[in-house]
């Protein structure tokens, strides 16, 4: 074999592999595209659209397991009859025309047999009850016997469509067990018969109950019971076993409790409703826990100890899983849904609930959707209130014990929640004028004296007279009675305030949909041009209220004594500062920006008036008056030369 046909085999055998790998990463690119494009119409609850688009990517990767189970549950769904997916091999050579089921899924899903004596069950038509009252309407499926559908009556969407918790065959919520000949059992995949051949429910005085039973071949049933009160967003649902004793495995003492659930956007402010939307849940006999806030990526927690409830949440709405007993453990999980423009987060969760065979008690659960309004969850009682964020220790004090409290009594006079911002702002500066009338009293002062501290900064010229200038330094301050903490002290003390205010407006259902001059809901931004191209950090749009905020902001820095610098960095920075926060709230409620428009407007005032009160050549004059006297030594001073002294006693003397 000479050279050449060495050189030419090695060079087709290198075009091969190169071929290979190219066309590997062409399927791998056309599977994870047709993949997206399938869970992006599963999302938006287009069942037989996903379906054939999960099929297509069964071409560029034949037996899939994960898409091939994908198929069969969106067939589960559909209600129709397990079927093999045909491939077209016109479009994909090589590749098999025929996708076998995975025979586990196919015996759990094809086959009725595996649900033993609820086989008759897993058929029939799925039809819809209606519950509801003043406050909410629920609509039960017959599949599953689960709420298919919440609405809320005193709320609408951010584009004005009726507002719906959540709704749609991707929602799963059921029992799952093993039954005495150990088949595997979901309640949410089979049939209920209603009590009552009534088909809406509507309470008006009184309670009223939909009962719905799954029946067994025995003349056993589980019957789900659900019952809603008057103006109430609280559902009761009651879970009892009527002669199930030998069918349910004996050994079980928990059933698995299965809930799913996709998250619809709501709100106009994609980016701020899914930053508060998140999993909350709470110990039993525990505190309020949760996965993270603001977290860009999908989260999930083990819990191991009991729980008292769970909680799906969006900015201003909740779904809430309630137990008057409590959960074993759980598990949640929340997934972020990028790809659809419908959905925000996809939620999981599965809950142990205690379970004898030889007991008559009934399962005695609750379930909210509702409002995350504060005074209606706490009514509600076990700290549903937790569910709304109000930030942590301090910060969440005060706007639980003040801010609240004031912003509820001024609702109850005042219509205009514009109106009501304004006021609760000048309240909050009142009653902080005591520390910012002291804060702005001692940074006048040391502009006073800043003349004299630049002679000092000329007479100490040398680096290694640095500590001589600071001592000299702190001595005309001290001869001029000025404490230099005295003006950040009490800006520090109001910072809590601060931090409050911002994570209240966020999360406050008050200002939702609430307009107020050009800011048509004070609960998001308030766009008065969108534009054509997105800013990172800002965004797409420009928010007046926050562009308002910050030449107030950049106002009230230049006026104080924040100007007193004349390092060119450090001014650069005084003025970049506001600007930051400009693109960091551009997203933001207007509620929260027009705030901090208000407090700067308002700083600038008291600035303007406070300055009345400082006289200039009073300061001088007392500092002139106190070079006369001795300067006297505070306490710590003496202790601190006592104790030098004492250790200088004390040392052994050189021979």
């Amino acid at each position: 074999m000479d050279k050449n046909t060495i050189t030419g085999l090695i060079l087709i055998f290198a075009i091969f592999i190169g071929f290979s790998v190219y066309n590997n990463s062409r399927l791998n690119k056309e599977y994870e595209k047709t993949v997206a494009v399938a869970e992006s119409h599963y999302a938006n609850g287009e069942l037989e659209t996903a379906k054939t688009e999960f099929i297509n990517a069964l071409r560029f990767k034949p037996n899939k397991p994960e898409i091939i189970a994908k198929i069969n549950e969106i067939n589960l769904k559909l209600g129709v009859s397990q079927e093999t997916p045909k491939v077209d091999t016109a479009t994909s050579p090589k590749i098999q025309t025929e996708i076998p089921v995975i025979p586990a899924i196919a015996d759990s899903i094809a086959n009725v047999g595996q649900y033993g004596v609820f086989s008759n069950a897993s058929k029939g038509e799925n039809d819809f009850i209606t519950l509801e009252n003043n406050k909410v309407e629920l609509k039960i499926s017959l599949k599953g016997g689960k709420v298919y559908s919440a609405r809320l009556k005193d709320y609408k969407t951010f584009d004005s469509h009726p507002l719906i918790l959540f709704s749609g065959d991707s929602t799963v919520f059921g029992f799952k067990f093993f039954t005495a000949d150990n088949r595997a059992v979901k309640t949410n995949d089979l049939y209920f018969k209603p009590v009552s051949d009534k088909k809406s429910f509507l309470v008006d005085s009184k309670p009223e109950s939909v009962s719905l039973r799954l029946l067994a071949d025995n003349k056993g049933y589980i019957e789900f019971k659900y019952t809603l009160a008057p103006d109430k967003y609280m559902v009761d649902f009651e879970v009892s076993f009527n002669s199930m004793e030998n069918i349910i495995a004996s050994n079980q003492s928990s059933l698995a409790l299965d809930w799913k659930m996709y998250i619809p956007q709501q709100e106009k402010g994609r980016i701020n409703e899914e930053s508060y939307s998140t999993i909350n849940y709470k110990y039993f006999q525990g505190d309020v826990d949760g996965l993270k806030l603001r977290s860009s990526k999908d989260e999930k927690s083990d819990i191991t100890t009991k729980l008292s409830w769970v909680s799906f949440q969006d900015q201003f709405f909740s779904s809430i899983l309630v137990t008057n007993d409590f959960f074993l453990s759980g598990s949640v999980s929340s997934t972020h849904t990028p790809t659809s423009e419908k959905y925000i987060r996809y939620y999981e969760t599965e809950v142990g609930v205690p379970f004898s065979t030889t007991s008559a008690k009934p399962i005695s659960l609750k379930l909210y959707f509702g409002p995350n309004h504060i005074l209606t969850l706490k009514k509600e009682g076990l700290q549903l209130e937790k569910v709304v964020f109000l930030g942590r220790n301090i910060i969440s004090w005060i706007n639980r014990f003040i801010i609240i409290p004031i912003f509820n009594w001024l609702e109850k006079y005042i219509a205009s929640y514009g109106l009501i911002i304004l006021i609760l702002t000048i309240i909050i500066k009142i009653v902080l004028f005591p520390l910012t009338f002291k804060s702005y009293k001692s940074q006048a002062k040391m502009q006073v004296l800043k003349p004299l501290i630049d002679e000092l900064g000329k007479k100490f010229t040398k680096k290694e007279d640095a500590m001589k200038k600071q001592q000299a330094t702190m001595d005309l301050y001290k001869r001029a009675g000025i404490n230099p903490m005295g003006g950040c002290l009490p800006m520090l003390l109001q910072m809590p305030i601060l931090f409050a205010m911002f994570r209240f407006f966020p999360v406050s259902i008050e200002l939702r949909q609430e307009s107020f001059l050009w800011a048509t809901d004070l609960s998001t931004y308030d766009s008065i041009l969108t534009l054509p191209f997105n800013i990172p950090m800002y965004g797409d749009h420009v928010s007046l209220f926050t562009i308002l905020m910050t030449l107030a902001t950049i106002l009230t820095m230049k006026m104080s004594g924040s100007t007193g610098t004349d390092q060119p960095g450090m001014k650069l920075m005084m003025y970049m500062m506001p600007v930051m926060f400009m693109f960091m709230l551009n997203n933001f409620s207007s509620g929260l920006t027009y705030y901090y428009f208000l407090a700067n407007i308002l700083s600038y005032g008291q600035n303007v008036v406070m300055k009345r009160f400082i006289n200039a050549d009073a300061v001088l004059a007392t500092l002139e008056e106190n070079k006369k006297k001795p300067v006297k030594k505070s306490k710590w001073q003496q202790r601190l030369e006592a104790a030098a002294k004492q250790q200088g006693m004390n040392m052994p003397k050189k021979r």
